[in-house]
């Protein structure tokens, strides 16, 4: 009898070209569960099992604490499970935690929140042993300046030009419940907690509050952003090293 899984895994997204499975690549953080547990499963590779995340993280994006839900016909218990898929995934890839859950729960759909954090390294020294999660912006940007461009994200708003996809059909309109930026020693972390973001939402507006703490445009800039929808008004899209998906909300 099939029972639903709910998972919490941490990848280094390093190596990785995003969560999605994508037919012209295994090297995926989905494709590398559904693998192992197609196995574990004894199914043929024409019938892999199917494991739903909460998001698709990008080409390089991290995670501690994402969530996926699967189904599994499988006589190991949850710790079984759990051992198994840590046994013979990639060491960048790691299964926290597994528990049995409601057949009626979906990690996406269920969803009720994201946070995310992005982290940039303003020390003078090069970071070597964080180099492949943080950022290091060409400027060192203000923190002052980052946090009153941040402030002005909070809020229901039309996301529409701070979102990478220019053919999206669906509504591009979030929530951001809080968004802040935390400095300490020479990490500047912006953390952004919302009920959903857009296909490179949280890069691209970090790309526009760094413009914005480097004075390059002003914190006023965010406004007609939101309120044009122009994807062309919006800073650069920050590099993938330094995001990563911290938890999802239920």
């Amino acid at each position: 009898m099939k029972r639903n899984y709910k998972m919490t895994i941490s990848y280094d997204g390093t190596r990785y070209s995003g969560w999605e499975h994508q037919p012209t690549t295994d090297m995926t953080i989905q494709g590398k569960l559904e693998t192992v547990l197609t196995r574990m499963c004894g199914l043929p590779e024409d019938q892999p099992v199917t494991v739903i995340g909460a998001g698709r993280t990008d080409a390089g994006v991290h995670a501690l604490a994402m969530t996926a839900n699967v189904l599994l016909d499988t006589p190991l218990s949850e710790d079984g499970i759990r051992d198994y898929l840590n046994r013979y995934l990639p060491e960048d890839i790691s299964v926290n935690e597994l528990k049995i859950c409601a057949d009626r729960f979906h990690s996406r759909f269920k969803a009720k929140g994201k946070t995310y954090r992005y982290t940039l390294w303003r020390g003078k020294a090069k970071p070597v042993f964080d180099r492949k999660y943080v950022t290091i912006p060409e400027r060192v940007p203000d923190p002052e300046l980052l946090s009153a461009g941040i402030k002005k994200l909070v809020g229901m708003h039309d996301f529409k030009g701070f979102c990478g996809n220019p053919r999206m059909k669906k509504s591009t309109v979030r929530v951001i419940y809080d968004a802040r930026v935390e400095a300490e020693g020479d990490y500047l972390r912006l953390y952004f907690h919302g009920n959903g973001f857009l296909q490179n939402q949280v890069r691209i507006m970090v790309g526009t509050l760094l413009e914005i703490g480097t004075g390059d445009r002003a914190p006023e800039s965010i406004d007609e952003i939101l309120e044009r929808g122009e994807r062309r008004l919006a800073g650069p899209t920050a590099p993938a090293q330094g995001l990563c998906m911290m938890q999802v909300d239920y």
